[in-house]
């Protein structure tokens, strides 16, 4: 009789073990379920932020090219040439 309350003893110890350890691991996960929302809006908001500055950046680009910088000269020739043509469409097309 005694060795199977020592069996029974055995086994509740082993479970509350394994509950507690079950109790940590949930806390673990939910606190790295909260980390990596965290991460995931930080991470949007970088992608914003790089956008925003890759915008300024062509801005910036383009700026230099019209005041006289011999960088990006060809390119933003190309882009006004390609809005000049543009507007000759809109023209011909308004004078039909």
């Amino acid at each position: 009789m005694s060795n199977i309350e020592d069996v029974v003893g055995s086994l509740e110890d082993k479970i509350g073990k394994i509950l507690e350890k079950l109790e940590r691991l949930e806390q673990a996960n939910l606190k790295l379920n909260n980390e990596l929302l965290s991460l995931k809006q930080e991470l949007l908001n970088k992608n914003e932020q790089f956008v925003i500055l890759e915008e300024k950046h062509e801005a910036l680009k383009m700026t230099n090219a019209i005041l006289g910088s011999d960088e990006n000269k060809r390119e933003t020739k190309l882009k006004i040439n390609a809005l000049i043509r543009e507007i000759d469409h809109c023209i011909v097309q308004l004078s039909d």
